[in-house]
């Protein structure tokens, strides 16, 4: 539109977020964020050769723009505006200062300063952003939208295996706006999303989108994976990283935490936030004991496809292989086996004989991420017991779950 016509134009309503985004109508431009895919457990963190970079972590990088698909109305929704100028407010920007002699997670030469993202979640100052944000900072500062100097922050905990983490701020309570948080359960593909952070340091951006995609798994700075993961178009840049993603009442839903760019130095449209439900219970933990304990089975395995149980002639058409053992883990204590033999099929490589797990604790599962989940429910120390098939057999195997380590190999 022309200059000369803008200024002829009447002034437009804000209209609500669904409104703004009717099928067929142009949409806005999306853009970049941060870090790394894993898939099954123990996977390490992806790396490219500059040329099939898969993921990057936040840090610094040009915009490539692309446009998201458009998505139906919602009359219930509120409007970009309306959400901006809810929750703007409880966005903050982060300031990370690396040790002296090493290297920040963004890459950066120690002593040099590194931008991120959070949000407030509570009256006592508590604030969520991401580990890889704060990884290894000696220093972490916090700027919010109605003031100018920087306030210190403490790190209260971090959880690498999530890529979580919370600090604090002394401030005033009537200084702070916490974001309501939602219930990722009920999120569903198409749902219109915002995301609010500091992308390439310009504080307290707004972009829009859909949910693009839910279930995705991403690798987390420690290697380990990352469940249930929203996928989104909306724009979210390289500082985005540890800012909320919010779903059309203004309700968190989400942490942007990696983008997905295929090679190219910045954003295709495929952004990654970990789930809130998961925030919630870890941050909760962190704010009360200050780090995560998750349960540790200590088996590398692969879920059993319907085509893999009959060409290898599998006990079962449903439930995980176990590929590999790791020495010393309660699954080695307990006795389960790994596989001996390579086979390939449909270009998937699969490594056969060992036990095959259908049930966990007399609960049926179809699949290595539902297996995931109920060690994780539990805690170390709890007892699981595995329904296991070996040689023509059917066993019962009880497993004393272990602390998850730093890393899936060390």
């Amino acid at each position: 539109m022309e200059q000369n016509e803008a200024a002829q134009q009447p002034a437009e309503k804000p209209r609500r977020l669904s409104q703004l985004f009717r099928r067929g109508a142009p949409l806005l431009a999306a853009g970049v964020l941060g870090a790394g895919i894993a898939v099954g457990v123990g996977a390490a963190i992806g790396t490219g050769d500059g040329t099939t970079t898969i993921v990057q972590q936040v840090g610094s990088g040009a915009a490539a723009q692309v446009q998201p698909a458009a998505f139906a109305a919602d009359g219930e929704s509120l409007s970009v505006q309306e959400i901006y100028r809810r929750s703007g407010p409880g966005v903050v920007q982060i300031t990370a200062v690396s040790n002296a002699g090493g290297v920040s997670p963004f890459g950066q030469q120690g002593g040099q300063r590194a931008l991120g993202s959070g949000f407030v979640i509570d009256k006592a100052g508590h604030i969520v952003t991401n580990f890889h944000v704060v990884q290894g900072a000696e220093q972490v500062s916090v700027n919010f939208s109605d003031q100018n100097s920087p306030v210190p922050a403490t790190i209260v905990g971090v959880d690498p295996s999530t890529d979580l983490a919370v600090i604090k701020v002394d401030v005033p309570a009537t200084a702070l706006t916490p974001l309501p948080l939602g219930d990722s359960n009920q999120v569903q593909v198409g749902d219109p999303v915002v995301a609010i952070g500091n992308p390439f340091g310009l504080d307290r951006t707004v972009t829009a989108g859909i949910v693009s995609a839910l279930q995705r798994h991403i690798t987390a700075p420690n290697g380990f994976a990352i469940d249930h993961v929203i996928q989104t178009d909306a724009a979210i840049n390289h500082g985005n990283s540890g800012g909320p993603l919010l779903d059309a009442r203004g309700e968190v839903i989400g942490v942007n935490s990696q983008i997905q760019s295929g090679g190219v130095d910045g954003n295709v449209g495929i952004g990654f936030a970990v789930p809130v439900d998961t925030v919630k219970e870890v941050a909760s933990q962190l704010i009360e004991t200050g780090k995560v304990e998750h349960a540790f089975l200590g088996i590398e395995m692969q879920t059993i496809t319907p085509e893999a149980a009959r060409d290898f002639r599998l006990p079962t058409d449903h439930g995980i292989l176990i590929a590999t053992v790791r020495p010393g883990s309660p699954a080695e204590k307990a006795g389960l086996r790994g596989g001996s033999t390579t086979a390939i099929l449909g270009g998937e490589t699969w490594l056969l004989g060992g036990d095959v797990i259908t049930r966990a604790d007399g609960q049926a599962f179809t699949g290595a991420g539902q297996l995931r989940d109920i060690v994780l429910s539990r805690k170390p120390g709890d007892t699981l017991t595995l329904e296991v098939h070996r040689d023509g057999k059917t066993l019962t195997v009880s497993v004393e779950l272990g602390r998850r380590p730093a890393t899936p190999t060390g």
